[in-house]
């Protein structure tokens, strides 16, 4: 997020992309085959960036992950992400240029979401700068996040519901993590991270609904008691899943965050696929020429 709040970027480097039709319609039994580097821009001429893959278009060494002409690059303790995707309807587009998220520390946490292990979250840099360098005029500076999501189940037969937010604090970020299993148990995380990486559990305040995004998403999260959250800018709004930047408060301290929420009963519906394919072009023939 730009630190004036006016614009943010989220990218999101997928093997087995969960959130493609196209991927479930395959009975999701090569995930190699279904890659994506998800770009979504939001400000003032935002796009949408989101092309499935086959696995041709995959390369990987220890440092560098490339799915097609866009690339994550990890070098000299930053991330560096190059990006040259079209943007999908409504607004077909080219998205070119760098992103490059440096980490105040790398941390070692990894939390399970399920006690089996088929589900991971693993919080690489909650707290970091970014740089974003895109054409159309994106030029900013700002502060951020990097993490991932490992699993080898869908999240639908896993999941009914998830939220999570990442709130920077005085020291460092605060994340929360809630979520509802299939089984009808509920997992609650909240972890503090420091600016160093040091991480520690924390006594998270009361779990607070606050208003549904437009596609009548619930959405709740963390705040102290008596405090209702409110979002203050509006990302991704989706049927199933809604991304904005939410004000709440933690300790006695305003803050406002990157909020999510997932709502997998939704996503799980077979009449949402083919809405997904407008916005998920398939593009399986893409190769490198080499």
């Amino acid at each position: 997020m730009s630190d004036d709040g006016s614009r943010a970027v989220s990218v999101i480097a997928f093997i087995g992309s969960v959130f493609s039709p196209w991927y479930r319609w395959s009975g999701r039994r090569r995930p190699h085959n279904h890659v994506c580097i998800n770009v979504a821009t939001y400000g003032p001429g935002g796009r949408f960036t989101m092309t499935d893959r086959g696995e041709a278009a995959l390369r990987q060494t220890p440092s560098v992950f490339q799915v097609g002409p866009s690339m994550l690059r990890w070098t000299q303790g930053r991330l560096e992400i190059d990006i040259d995707e079209v943007s999908s309807l409504p607004l077909v587009s080219r998205v070119r240029g760098r992103i490059t998220v440096t980490p105040s520390a790398v941390t070692s946490v990894e939390l399970p979401l399920l006690a089996n292990g088929t589900h991971v979250w693993r919080p690489f840099a909650p707290t970091a700068t970014i740089e974003v360098d895109l054409n159309r005029g994106w030029q900013w500076r700002g502060h951020g996040y990097f993490d991932a999501n490992f699993g080898t189940r869908a999240l639908e037969d896993d999941f009914d519901y998830w939220t999570w937010g990442r709130f920077p604090v005085t020291g460092g970020a605060t994340c929360f993590y809630d979520a509802v299993r299939r089984d009808g148990s509920d997992m609650a995380a909240a972890v503090h991270f420091t600016e160093d990486g040091r991480a520690e559990a924390v006594s998270p305040p009361p779990l607070t609904r606050f208003r549904r995004s437009n596609w009548m998403v619930m959405r709740e999260t963390r705040a102290d008691a008596g405090f209702v959250p409110r979002q203050v800018k509006a990302m991704l709004d989706a049927p199933f899943y809604s991304r904005s930047a939410v004000r709440t408060r933690i300790g006695g301290e305003e803050t406002v965050g990157v909020h999510e929420a997932l709502d997998l009963r939704r996503f799980a519906s077979p009449l949402l696929k083919p809405m997904l394919a407008v916005r998920v072009p398939r593009r399986a023939g893409w190769h490198f020429d080499v």
